[in-house]
């Protein structure tokens, strides 16, 4: 169940803050301080995890690019 969690949540968010911010970059670093938050905490403790949310991270980067791309266009 976790690692389905590591496989959408972190490319939501990186979506979502970019959405607000305009910005994928900074909608990225934010997701990554919010991860590496939880890891400190001790909510992720396996390493699969982690490949998880870092290929979410990823993917969600590139999706956010093409979303700003066509906001720009209108």
């Amino acid at each position: 169940m976790w690692f389905l969690a590591a496989l959408f949540i972190p490319c939501l968010l990186v979506l979502l803050f970019a959405r607000v911010t305009y910005n994928r970059y900074i909608a990225v670093l934010l997701t990554v301080a919010l991860l590496v938050a939880s890891y400190l905490k001790g909510y992720t403790d396996q390493f699969h995890e982690i490949v998880a949310d870092v290929a979410s991270t990823i993917a969600g980067f590139l999706w956010a690019g093409r979303m700003l791309e066509r906001l720009k266009e209108k």
